[in-house]
């Protein structure tokens, strides 16, 4: 697949500084030097305080620093917008950006609500020539794409099941202070949100669309320890799913932020009529597959047979890393700017992954059927 890459250097604004607003840096800092092209311009670095604007923008090396997201994206040297704000954020971020004739690169999980998501969907239709692109980076890694494309190569057969399970357990320690993330006011959903939407995008991008799902969630630790006293948590610290696959494939889902020892737990497998392939994140320059008449299954190191790996090293074995998902995240937004293919998810994939998680929070073990737009129909 070609990639063109823009001619002139485009201007970006980064709006806050935290671990993914790091990852947004160092991506932009190094999208040129792996895939060519002209070096972007870090035009403006906006954060809470003057005080931590003007200190990341001399550390990630931005031009210039701010306290104010709305100068940032209003500022007609910026072409590019990358939003890694709080959750509660994303909406009028985005949106702002989108009028100011901007691109926006914005994190996950896409927005507060299915209504935010929607609205956002809608905003950014009504403006097509600005390209939106949301920060599922675990879709670009080079194994990831080599298991896509042996999918959609018939390697394991006809898809039939799909299990998946996402688990971390930054939450699981009870008396882990309460947070803003654990509201629906500023959070949203919680482990479905922060978590399980990771392994929503990488689900049907191999499994394709959804049409019915049944889900439960928990809240492990309802009240949390706070400098008032303990406050409630609002939204699930874990969630499971059973999905009806529109092919008529089935699948099984769980997400939780209380699984104690687990770091980054995005584990899943399709089995498939022929075969088997199998994936972990904590091992994520490993696939392993098994095809009928094999005894088990083959390992398949991450090497420079695998897409966008020898971009950056020449040699397999070498190992790729969770940093280097987000340049190849930058170069797919700026060749899509560049006329190249369409990047992915934006806000109208987007969309669909928030009408699947949102559904899981709601279901309380009752069946509910994800309707589709009717362009995703079509294709």
């Amino acid at each position: 697949m070609s990639h063109p890459m823009p001619k002139n250097a485009l201007g970006v604004a980064l709006i806050g500084t935290g671990f993914m607003g790091k990852c947004h840096a160092l991506a932009w800092r190094n999208v040129a030097a792996v895939f060519g092209g002209a070096h972007p311009r870090l035009e403006v670095l906006a954060d809470l305080t003057p005080e931590s604007a003007d200190a990341h923008a001399a550390q990630f090396g931005f031009a210039r620093a701010t306290a104010s997201w709305q100068e940032a994206v209003s500022d007609p040297n910026v072409d590019i917008v990358s939003i890694t704000s709080p959750n509660g954020m994303h909406r009028p971020m985005a949106e702002a950006a989108l009028q100011a004739g901007k691109h926006v690169w914005l994190e996950k999980p896409m927005a507060l609500t299915l209504d935010d998501a929607d609205a956002m969907a809608n905003m950014a239709a009504s403006h097509p020539g600005q390209m939106t692109i949301l920060g599922y980076n675990y879709l670009r890694n080079p194994a990831f794409q080599a298991a896509r494309q042996m999918v959609e190569q018939g390697v394991i057969g006809v898809p039939l099941a799909f299990r998946g399970v996402y688990d971390e357990d930054y939450s699981a320690d009870p008396n882990l202070p309460w947070s803003w993330r654990m509201t629906h006011e500023a959070g949203g959903l919680g482990a479905l949100g922060d978590l399980g939407c990771h392994l929503v995008s990488q689900m049907i991008a191999l499994m394709g669309p959804v049409s019915e799902i049944v889900a439960q969630t928990q809240i492990a630790v309802p009240l949390r320890p706070s400098p008032d006293g303990p406050k409630v948590v609002e939204n699930e610290d874990s969630a499971m799913a059973l999905i009806k696959f529109a092919s008529g494939a089935q699948g099984s889902f769980a997400t939780s932020r209380v699984a104690r020892g687990r770091k980054c737990r995005l584990q899943w497998e399709v089995h498939g009529s022929e075969g088997t392939i199998v994936f972990d994140q904590e091992n994520m320059n490993e696939l392993w597959l098994h095809r009928a008449g094999e005894a088990g299954f083959t390992r398949h190191l991450t090497g420079p047979a695998q897409p966008d790996f020898s971009a950056f090293c020449p040699a397999p074995g070498h190992n790729f890393g969770f940093n280097e998902q987000k340049v190849i995240e930058a170069r797919d937004l700026l060749s899509a700017i560049a006329g190249g293919p369409p990047c992915g998810p934006d806000f109208a994939q987007g969309l669909e992954i928030e009408k699947i998680i949102h559904a899981m929070a709601g279901s309380n073990g009752q069946v509910i059927r994800i309707e589709r737009q009717e362009s995703e129909k079509a294709a």
